[in-house]
């Protein structure tokens, strides 16, 4: 298991203000349990966030605000501005379980994510939209994997003569 953050990566305060949209082959409501579901071609944009999914099950709060969401495909897919000077966040598993409280997005089975450069592979990766913080893990032969880019504006250090 590997922890890192990835500088400070936060996600554009502009997504959680537009509209979401959902497009999906089918969609099914149970107004008792607010659990929705998606499925064939899913695809939910919400200002620079992009998920792609065979089917997507979405739980609702009272208030029917999205609770947390799986989303699975072969594989399901997200991607997110991080902010104004950073590049896309993007990221792939089996499924993707989003928990929207916390911010958090859970890749499991094949799972990728790159950003801003770096690359992390693994069975699972836990990433904080808000805090940009990744944590890797492996599984048996599929270790976890990092490739981290050399800084673009290295910083000139000083050398000692002896």
């Amino acid at each position: 298991c590997v922890v890192l953050s990835v500088g400070h990566v936060y996600a554009l305060p502009s997504d959680q203000n537009q509209p979401v949209s959902l497009e999906a082959d089918r969609a099914t409501y149970n107004e008792r349990t607010g659990v929705t579901t998606y499925t064939g071609n899913v695809l939910i944009t919400q200002g620079s966030i992009r998920i792609e999914a065979d089917s997507i099950v979405v739980n609702l709060t009272t208030d029917r605000s999205i609770k947390d969401a799986t989303a699975k495909g072969r594989p399901a897919r997200f991607q997110q501005q991080i902010s104004s000077d950073k590049g896309i966040a993007r990221g792939e598993g089996q499924t993707i379980n989003y928990d929207a409280a916390g911010g958090i997005l859970a890749l499991t089975g094949n799972a990728l994510l790159t950003q801003d450069g770096a690359r992390f592979s693994g069975n699972s990766i836990r990433y904080s939209i808000n805090q940009g913080d990744v944590e890797a893990t492996g599984s048996g032969s599929n270790r976890v994997k990092i490739v981290i880019p050399p800084n673009k504006n290295p910083v000139a250090t000083p050398t000692k003569s002896r």
